[in-house]
């Protein structure tokens, strides 16, 4: 497949992050220097992704509530609403099940050949976060704004609800509002266009830190049980393409063409959230309108992270096999159960992952120093887990999409110069206002 500019600069990006980390790891005076080179580089890391977290907030609004606004009426809403959270709840069941089916079958963490850590050590995890009292601070806010500023999602979805709607239930009224924040979504998706330049100097940041750091010597310790853990992703990718296809047909996999780019970002940098923009962009240009789009994929970065969910089940039952617990198949239906909902409160938590497993081994008396086993290579794991979580939400948006006759054939693709054409003329921009 012929790769973009932009795409293809993010996987040289890669490799020579993974060049220039190893080189420096080999000639460099000591630990602290190391340390210094990795705390240098990530700067770069951490200018881009807080550019990215400068976009997210007004895009999702902004989008979400012309979305829901032009929808029409509220029984719309509920309609679309319903089939996301069914679409969402079924998919996440999948990730769970398929994480504690491979872990069973593999058993990654029998006869482990590494020092287990004592049971009385810390893992450093804040495993209290996730309380109903939290989820509830996370889904309604107390303010729109302070909501904005820090940037959490699932509150801001729940407001641009509330605001959608009455704005459609206003009409006429509330035209040239709605008109307005439609002209501000094109904006913050053109400022993505500037942002997504400097997405290659991120990736080489990311990956030169954390090979210099880590070094590859770690891919060697944890091989065997990276080998499994990609490779159940792997088939997670390959079910998640499956439930696609019974709606898309053979589409799904021009979607998955599609969405490449912004997995790869997502992969290379280990953040979904890195993606959320062109994830957007791309969905609208596969064929999904506006306002499904702007409505599932907001929602989906809440509810349906499937590569986190899976990786709960896998590393949870990982480090009770690591430990030597046996647990009976109950006790996982119950574990399965119990991650359905906890994981949704994954939205605004730092290392969200981690947060869902330690609450998790808790509650059946597997110890939690078994988290120290996945520290050192949960950046890895992560990438994977990210790459999945687009995905699987591209899926969704366009499924729900497909279900409402919103999707339409795909606008043709992007020359090297980033410019949409067709035959060697640009399309007007006016196509992409019909869509929705």
């Amino acid at each position: 497949m012929k790769l973009n500019r932009l795409t293809s600069m993010i996987l040289a990006a890669m490799l020579l992050g993974i060049v220039a980390g190893y080189g420096y790891r080999q000639m460099a005076s000591g630990p602290a220097a190391i340390s210094a080179f990795a705390d240098q580089l990530a700067v770069l890391t951490d200018v881009f992704l807080r550019l990215i977290k400068m976009i997210i907030a007004p895009l999702v609004f902004s989008t979400l509530v012309v979305g829901i606004a032009r929808m029409g009426d509220s029984a719309t809403v509920g309609r679309i609403g319903a089939k996301t959270m069914t679409w969402f709840v079924t998919a996440s069941l999948m990730s769970l099940l398929l994480g504690l089916i491979m872990v069973n079958l593999l058993k990654p963490g029998v006869g482990l050949s590494l020092p287990l850590p004592d049971v009385s050590a810390s893992s450093g995890i804040e495993k209290g976060a996730l309380t109903l009292k939290d989820f509830i601070g996370h889904l309604i806010p107390k303010s729109v704004f302070d909501a904005l500023a820090k940037n959490e999602i699932l509150a801001i979805v729940v407001f641009a609800l509330f605001f959608g709607t009455g704005a459609a239930a206003v009409g006429e009224k509330a035209k040239p509002l709605v008109d307005i924040l439609d002209g501000a979504a094109h904006i913050m998706l053109k400022v993505t266009g500037y942002v997504m330049n400097f997405a290659p100097f991120a990736v080489f940041a990311a990956i030169a830190g954390m090979v210099a750091k880590e070094g590859l010597g770690i891919l060697s310790t944890y091989g065997s049980f990276m080998a499994q853990f990609y490779l159940s992703i792997g088939l997670l990718w390959v079910v998640l393409l499956g439930m696609g296809a019974l709606f898309l047909r053979g589409r799904v996999l021009e979607l998955l063409r599609m969405v490449r780019e912004p997995a790869l970002l997502a992969f290379s940098t280990a953040s979904s959230e890195a993606a959320y923009p062109k994830t957007l962009e791309q969905l609208k240009r596969f064929g999904c309108s506006d306002k499904i789009a702007s409505f599932v994929l907001p929602m989906g970065y809440s509810f349906n992270l499937d590569g986190s969910m899976m990786y709960c089940t896998f590393a949870t039952i990982f480090i009770a096999q690591a430990y030597g617990i046996p647990l009976s198949l109950s006790q996982e239906i119950t574990m399965l159960l119990i991650l359905m909902v906890t994981s949704k409160g994954m939205a605004g938590v730092p290392r969200a992952s981690l947060v869902v497993i330690a609450a998790t081994l808790s509650q059946f008396n597997i110890p939690e120093a078994g988290l120290l086993l996945l520290l050192g290579v949960d950046h890895f794991l992560d990438m994977g887990r990210s790459a999945t979580n687009v995905l699987g939400n591209a899926i969704a948006a366009s499924v729900v999409a497909k279900t409402e006759g919103e999707l339409t054939a795909a606008l043709p693709h992007l020359d090297e110069d980033g410019v949409t054409t067709t035959d060697g003329e640009p399309i007007p921009e006016a196509v992409f206002a019909k869509r929705g």
